[in-house]
């Protein structure tokens, strides 16, 4: 396994009522030229994890951050006037903070943020402060 030291936190920046999952994505991405799905891991509306590229393999998530990252993808992010709005559900947030346990479990030195906090990047995503909601939900902390 590669050294991860960054879970980077993405949303699809789909409405509330488009509920897709990882085959969608792929297709989104097959289609923008990648060879399949940019993310490890989608969160569907009702919670269901579904795989993404394999962890082993560099994702396509986060230009200059790939290497060393994990990219995990909410279904969401945008408003039915199409602007950035954290709109996801509780089964949402409970399956991405159990992702997340698990994660820093695996990788206990790897920083969770959100796309929109990588140097350079200049976009909303995930429509939250994943920093400050991982700070409040105890998951950076130095107890994994």
């Amino acid at each position: 396994m590669r050294p991860i030291t960054a879970l980077v936190i993405h949303c699809s920046a789909t409405r509330p009522g488009e509920d897709i999952g990882a085959e969608e994505i792929d297709a989104w991405h097959r289609a923008r030229g990648f060879d399949c799905l940019g993310y490890h891991f989608v969160i569907r509306r009702d919670g269901t994890i579904e795989p993404g590229r394999p962890p082993a393999r560099a994702g396509a998530h986060a230009a200059g951050h790939n290497e060393a990252s994990l990219g995990l993808c909410l279904v969401g992010g945008l408003s039915e006037a199409g602007r950035a709005e954290n709109n996801f559900g509780p089964p949402q947030w409970a399956a991405l903070k159990g992702l997340l346990i698990d994660l820093k479990e695996a990788f206990p030195g790897a920083d969770i943020l959100g796309h929109r906090d990588l140097p350079g990047v200049i976009k909303q995503c995930p429509s939250f402060d994943a920093r400050a909601w991982a700070a409040a939900e105890r998951l950076n902390h130095a107890d994994f």
